[in-house]
């Protein structure tokens, strides 16, 4: 049987990924990063976002800079969406190129906050 959720486990399952997307730009924010994200639009053949180039699907939702530093985060809801194959290789890629990736949930709040503490390089 398995276990039943908390409120906290429910609270964190219901933030969507944009609710979850704000209160990183509000970390970066606080920790003095700036930041771009790259949002989809709708077309008349569905939702696309404008992009060329082999690392153009699977990009990163967020690039978040500050003098001397560069963080790349793929953000997920709590549950589910793991990360697509085409997702994994752009991460190894900026990987290679000597960039930080993560991918970050909800519940790696203290996480996040704890790589955008970190002193700069």
């Amino acid at each position: 049987m398995s276990a039943r959720l908390t409120p906290a486990d429910r609270q964190l399952r219901a933030l969507t990924e944009e609710q979850w997307q704000q209160q990183v730009f509000e970390l970066a924010r606080l920790y003095g990063y700036n930041y771009v994200h790259f949002r989809a639009a709708r077309t008349s053949r569905g939702w696309r976002v404008p992009v060329e180039g082999p690392l153009g699907q699977g990009w990163p939702d967020v690039v978040l800079f500050r003098p001397g530093r560069t963080i790349y985060a793929e953000l997920k809801r709590e549950k589910g969406n793991d990360c697509s194959p085409e997702q994994l290789w752009v991460h190894e890629q900026i990987r290679a190129a000597g960039n930080e990736v993560y991918v970050w949930r909800p519940s790696q709040l203290d996480d996040v906050i704890r790589v955008l503490q970190e002193a700069q390089e």
